[in-house]
């Protein structure tokens, strides 16, 4: 009888800030892979409100405790990382329509430069399908309440950062 090798999957994004939409995600990957790498870009074409240390710290902190979850910084080409960890898999979340025509162009040009990886789009509870990163940080900017929309470390730190 032959072992079964381990199916990782790689999870990217800039999670800043992590969000109960994030986490969703994460613990239905979790569920679908031996083993789910949450990666954080460290080099990101979007501006981040927080650090990739500060990040880093969140998103290891709020999904602690999950077994097959290991969460990592990386700032290589998302393909070249993906191929270096043994990933079979890229999950990637869609929340709207609006989301699909970028997740796909990504998913072709991953497709093209890393061939025997798939990436998987998973789509998240209704009750997270509006929920983003950055709409999260304009309400808490502006003083709004973001409780229940961000685990409470993520709430912390973004009290600290607005100055609340």
């Amino acid at each position: 009888m032959t072992k079964k090798n381990k199916i990782i999957a790689l999870y990217p994004g800039t999670f800043d800030p992590i969000t109960n939409g994030h986490v969703s995600l994460v613990d239905r990957a979790a569920g679908l892979f031996d083993e789910l790498v949450v990666a954080i870009a460290r080099n990101s074409p979007k501006a981040t409100l927080f650090t990739v240390e500060e990040r880093f710290e969140m998103v290891s902190q709020v999904l602690a405790g999950r077994d097959n979850v290991r969460v990592v910084t990386f700032d290589d080409l998302l393909a070249d990382y993906a191929r270096k960890i043994g990933a079979a898999a890229i999950v990637r979340g869609l929340r709207a329509v609006s989301d699909f025509e970028y997740e796909f162009q990504m998913a072709l040009m991953n497709r093209r430069l890393v061939h025997e990886i798939e990436t998987v789009f998973l789509m998240p509870a209704l009750s997270w399908v509006y929920l983003s990163s950055t709409i999260v940080k304009d309400v808490a900017s502006n003083g709004g309440d973001i409780t229940g929309l961000v685990p409470p470390v993520a709430a912390v730190m973004l009290e600290r950062k607005f100055g609340r």
